[in-house]
């Protein structure tokens, strides 16, 4: 593959995912994405829960419209995508334990996350050095 092309997907997928964060981060916030009525499952129970505690959503939602929209400008992106990687995997096994009819966006944004990472993956080298020298 060329490089041409490999850049052009890689600005695809960064570009893509960082959509998928920015708008369904700021949704949370503005309300403009109808939301399903409650089914009363353990999705719900457990969406519930994290809700109750009063910080965990705003501070989940303002990180991912941060993190998108710098995935959108193209700045930071490999810390981004380090600060993303938990939030993505959670996203993944959410659906696929609690909302299994909704997997597909799940997997789709790990897919996405994961070619970034590799995409990426000599700026995180230095990450999984076995010894460092300190400064």
């Amino acid at each position: 593959m060329s490089s041409k092309i490999k850049s052009i997907s890689a600005v695809s997928a960064r570009i893509i995912l960082g959509l998928i964060y920015f708008v369904f981060g700021l949704n949370f916030f503005l309300h403009f994405i109808p939301t399903p009525p409650p089914t009363g499952g353990e999705a719900d129970a457990f969406t519930g829960g994290l809700f109750q505690s009063g910080y965990f959503f705003p501070m989940l939602k303002g990180l991912e419209v941060t993190l998108g929209g710098l995935l959108l400008l193209g700045y930071f992106v490999p810390l981004a995508l380090v600060v993303l990687m938990p939030i993505s995997i959670n996203i993944l096994l959410f659906h696929a334990f609690l909302a299994p009819e909704n997997t597909a966006m799940g997997v789709i944004i790990v897919l996405l996350q994961m070619y970034l990472a590799w995409t990426y993956r000599n700026y995180y080298k230095p990450l999984f050095s076995r010894r460092t020298v300190s400064a």
